[in-house]
């Protein structure tokens, strides 16, 4: 009688079948794995940081100055506070109408203080007595021509002003300057960059990082007239000299580096 085998056959067919698919199975869990932890190190990693070298730069500029800014004030004591103030401003109604006459603009007169005050002695027995009162009032004046400063000043004396502040001078509008400092003072550091980079025997591959200061374009060359050193209006106007302003520019710029 024969024997059929067909049975055994099917059962080791679908056996070597489990076997391959376990094994698919297993290689792909691995590889699975093996991405995700490559990936997981990969995130985990911080980034590059770009090797920089930072370099300053710096450059000046001279110019003229073309406005002059002075503070012109008046300070009256009276016993009565009222003719203290009808004093004060009849004086500085005067002061004004002459800075007018002397070309100087509505728009370039600016009131910067203005107060009253009692003043006051001590007596060990009567105490604090009022003696009189102050009215003070300060007026900034913007000259636009240069050549009228001794003008304005012999008419705040004449007009009796008894506060003078320091002049200061100054560019109107720096910007352009400031603008033509800047690039001067970019340029000095790409020079440096460059000069540096073929020291090193690297290459300079980008920009990453800028920062400037640029310097303040005013000089005050005259000293203050107070109330005390005032005195009477001078019979010869002072001569007063301009000068030259330097705007400056300081740079610092980083730059990315490459072997």
């Amino acid at each position: 009688m024969q024997q059929c085998s067909c049975g055994t056959g099917n059962t080791h067919g679908h056996h070597r079948i489990k076997i391959a698919v376990g094994l698919a199975l297993v290689f792909f869990l691995v590889a699975s794995g093996f991405l995700n932890l490559r990936k997981f190190r990969l995130l985990d990693q911080a980034p590059h940081q770009p090797y920089t070298i930072t370099v300053s730069g710096t450059a000046k500029i001279t110019a003229a100055p073309n406005i002059a800014t002075t503070n012109i004030g008046l300070v009256t004591d009276k016993t009565d506070p009222g003719v203290a103030q009808s004093e004060n401003a009849e004086k500085m109604n005067k002061l004004i109408a002459a800075l007018k006459t002397l070309g100087i603009a509505g728009d370039d007169l600016k009131t910067t203080q203005y107060q009253g005050y009692p003043k006051y002695s001590y007596d060990a027995k009567a105490g604090s007595t009022i003696t009189g009162y102050t009215i003070s009032q300060n007026v900034e004046v913007k000259i636009r021509d240069l050549q009228k400063i001794s003008a304005v000043l012999s008419a705040a004396a004449a007009a009796g002003s008894n506060q003078i502040g320091g002049i200061e001078f100054t560019i109107d509008d720096p910007k352009k300057l400031e603008s033509e400092a800047r690039a001067a003072a970019i340029n000095d550091a790409k020079e440096k960059a460059a000069v540096l980079a073929r020291q090193l025997r690297v290459e300079l591959a980008g920009v990453v990082n800028f920062s400037e200061t640029t310097g303040n374009p005013s000089h005050s060359p005259y000293a203050a007239m107070t109330k005390e050193n005032a005195g009477a209006a001078p019979d010869i106007a002072p001569n007063i000299q301009a000068g030259t302003l330097d705007i400056r520019s300081d740079v610092f710029i980083t730059f990315e580096i490459e072997d």
